[in-house]
């Protein structure tokens, strides 16, 4: 149960480092690719229609 909690703690600010280690080419190119692969899972699966 510990461990649960103190991962993200200890994981979060190494996330932070490497987005402050990134160009701003790379951030540039990190939106299309996110948007890309929302768009790929929305086609595997699709909204159930409301009826």
């Amino acid at each position: 149960m510990a461990l649960r909690l103190l991962y993200p703690i200890l994981v979060r600010p190494g996330d932070w480092l490497v987005l402050l280690g990134r160009s701003s080419a790379a951030k540039d190119v990190e939106l299309p690719v996110s948007r890309h692969e929302v768009a790929v899972l929305r086609r595997t699966n699709p909204r159930p229609r409301l009826e």
